[in-house]
């Protein structure tokens, strides 16, 4: 049978860990040559190395998503590998709880630069090299964070995946005639990032977010994974603009 992602080649950021680890070993798993980008060189180079172990394609790429010369580099060094970009995921993205102070300036800057404007950084640069290809597809890992408010953590995190929500339907508004779809994936709650600071802020808070969804779990990373490559994939070539929530139902309240 052939693989979904037979003979794509794909960039996923935030590779190194949670959900941007699952999406790449899955991708991998169904054909595509994978450029895994991250921050943490031995947690993303460990995730490349066991890909090709394997029997995947995958090379690991050191990236701060939120410098333009970085994301450079990255596209720059996939068409070397690779010789073309079909599939981008941004995925890397800091915590609603990463900054105690959720009324501080530096914590709505460094949040709105991780989590939106690397998203904008990626997709315009990335687009050039799908553009000759003649089609491609990029998937933005927002939340459902960006479609609801809340009053624990940091505004910031709604404010940038919100601004990734709106980004996704701008650019699939552009970049449709040219046969690049984008999209965005809003998971629920799922395990704690690397830059969470704990996995819910307030005692007893996660059991209440639990009871309030109506499969009564959390959500597990290969699950949003699976979202990611339906709409990477072929098989979603009239889906653009469309946000894909995968909540466990709680937004469904």
């Amino acid at each position: 049978m052939k693989k979904r992602l037979e003979k794509k080649v794909a960039i996923v950021t935030g590779a190194g860990h949670g959900m941007g680890e699952s999406i790449a070993r899955l991708f991998a798993e169904e054909g595509a040559q994978i450029v895994l980008a991250d921050i943490k060189d031995d947690l993303g180079q460990k995730v490349a190395d066991e890909i090709v172990k394997s029997g995947g394609a995958a090379r690991y790429v050191h990236a701060d998503v939120t410098i333009e010369r970085d994301w450079e580099s990255l596209i720059d060094r996939t068409i070397s590998y690779f010789s073309k970009l079909d599939i981008l995921v941004n995925n890397a993205g800091i915590s609603a709880s990463a900054f105690p102070d959720n009324d501080s300036v530096d914590g709505w800057e460094t949040t709105m630069r991780i989590n939106a404007t690397s998203v904008f950084l990626g997709t315009r640069l990335a687009v050039r090299e799908m553009r000759k290809s003649g089609a491609g597809s990029v998937v933005n890992i927002s939340s459902i964070m960006g479609i609801v408010g809340g009053e624990q953590n940091h505004p910031a995190y709604h404010s940038s995946k919100a601004a990734v929500r709106l980004y996704t339907k701008a650019a699939a508004c552009r970049y449709g005639k040219e046969k690049i779809r984008v999209n965005s994936i809003h998971p629920g709650i799922m395990p704690p990032m690397l830059s969470s600071r704990n996995s819910h802020s307030v005692p007893g808070s996660l059991e209440r977010v639990i009871d309030d969804t109506p499969l009564k779990r959390t959500g597990l990373p290969i699950e949003v994974a699976y979202g990611a490559l339906f709409l990477a994939s072929d098989e979603a070539s009239f889906v653009t603009g469309a946000e894909l929530v995968i909540d466990g139902g709680l937004t469904a309240r």
